[in-house]
């Protein structure tokens, strides 16, 4: 998977979300899918940030691996 694709994913998980969310016309959102979605973005946006820390400091970005929501969720920002 390359940054395109990555890019690519989180495009179709954001626009996923606000499917989910709704139009604000009140519609409850399905939580536990937007929760996936939510833990999904995550994870793809913490790749695509391996990805371009690697490649910026000479490394195969290739090398960079998708982390578990468990590890990805528990980062303080």
């Amino acid at each position: 998977m390359n940054d395109e694709d990555i890019l690519a994913r989180i495009q179709a998980l954001v626009e996923e979300e606000h499917t989910l969310r709704g139009s604000g016309d009140g519609d409850v959102p399905d939580r536990a899918r937007l929760r996936q979605v939510e833990e999904s973005l995550d994870q793809c946006w913490d790749l695509l940030r391996q990805r371009r820390a690697k490649a910026e400091s000479g490394k195969n970005p290739n090398e960079a691996e998708a982390r578990p929501v468990s590890e990805v969720e528990g980062y303080k920002q």
